[in-house]
């Protein structure tokens, strides 16, 4: 646990991300992300301030795991489903991005490098988000 400590202690002189995001009032199948954050090459040198927008553009499937409904959901329960399945998928993206950029800071990136806007990878099998759909500094790789 202190060894955990001392890593985020010296992280935190080399770079912060916000992880402070508001979610949007009104979420639309092209999700985005806003990530604030700030870092500096030594302890002693001085802030450098940068952002990195994440888009999304999120096609619901059909979820075949749940038995169909003996009767047709109304027009208010289909909107209802799809901005909870918006807002998960939201919060899921969220996630991906704050983590990717910390991954970038803590494997020596440049925060100079970092773009300002990136379209995000969905995975290759079946789309959606993958643990690799946000990591902007790397190449996109072929599908096998």
């Amino acid at each position: 646990m202190k060894g955990r400590l001392e890593t985020e202690r010296q992280e935190g002189d080399l770079f912060f991300i916000d992880d402070q995001i508001r979610p949007p009032f009104h979420l639309s199948k092209r999700l985005s992300v806003q990530v604030s954050f700030r870092w500096r090459a030594s302890p002693s040198a001085d802030w450098k301030h940068g952002q990195l927008t994440f888009f999304y553009d999120f096609s619901p499937h059909p979820s075949y795991t749940l038995p169909l409904p003996k009767r047709k959901p109304s027009a208010a329960q289909v909107a209802r489903d799809l901005e909870d399945s918006l807002y998960r998928e939201w919060e899921r993206l969220k996630a991906q991005a704050l983590f990717s950029m910390k991954q970038f800071f803590r494997d020596g990136g440049d925060g100079d490098a970092v773009p300002e806007v990136f379209a995000v990878r969905p995975s290759p099998y079946g789309g959606g988000l993958n643990n690799f759909s946000c990591n902007f500094w790397q190449p996109e790789r072929p599908v096998p």
